[in-house]
């Protein structure tokens, strides 16, 4: 899900081509983990068909024709939503949480904002799993003190990059 809304983010920035997508997210977000070009056309047939992106042009190149893709006020619409909406916490959180804060920041989003949502729902989830901890066995108790800690790194992280949002949108400009 995460690649979709990426894609609508980086259209957001700028209407692109499939190659152009998958460069632009390869370089900002695929460091570990490139993204495979049937990826990158097997979602974009899947956000055209569902009305969040459009074909505006189809360029002819020394290889298949090159389509143009723009996102549509519905993918707009859905990309706010998306990011507007904080995550629960959970392992291997940290690459959702960085894509929104990096896309937050290319699509001029507040990302301040999102971050304090965060921030709010991983308190939230903190003081119920803490709660739930005092009713409990001690298997049940080390389970749940495994989630605590994870989001209390998350925490650590959402203040870490609270602080460096000016920086980050400096480096992630194209």
């Amino acid at each position: 899900m995460t690649v979709s809304y990426t894609l609508l983010g980086l259209l957001n920035e700028a209407d692109r081509h499939g190659y152009d997508l998958k460069q632009s997210y390869d370089r900002r977000f695929g460091a570990a983990r490139p993204l495979r070009f049937g990826q990158v056309y097997r979602t974009l047939a899947q956000l055209e068909r569902d009305g969040l992106i459009e074909v505006i042009g189809v360029e002819q190149g020394a290889g298949p024709d090159r389509k143009r893709y723009t996102i549509t006020a519905d993918g707009v619409t859905d990309l706010s939503r998306w990011l507007a909406e904080p995550e629960d916490p959970q392992p291997q959180l940290q690459t959702v949480l960085f894509t929104k804060v990096a896309l937050a920041l290319l699509s001029g989003k507040p990302a301040e904002e999102f971050l304090e949502r965060q921030r709010d729902r991983h308190l939230a989830v903190m003081r119920e799993l803490t709660a739930a901890r005092r009713k409990v066995g001690l298997r049940d108790s080390m389970l749940i003190d495994y989630q605590l800690f994870h989001i209390e790194a998350d925490l650590r992280w959402i203040d870490h990059a609270a602080g460096r949002l000016d920086t980050l949108a400096a480096e992630l400009a194209p």
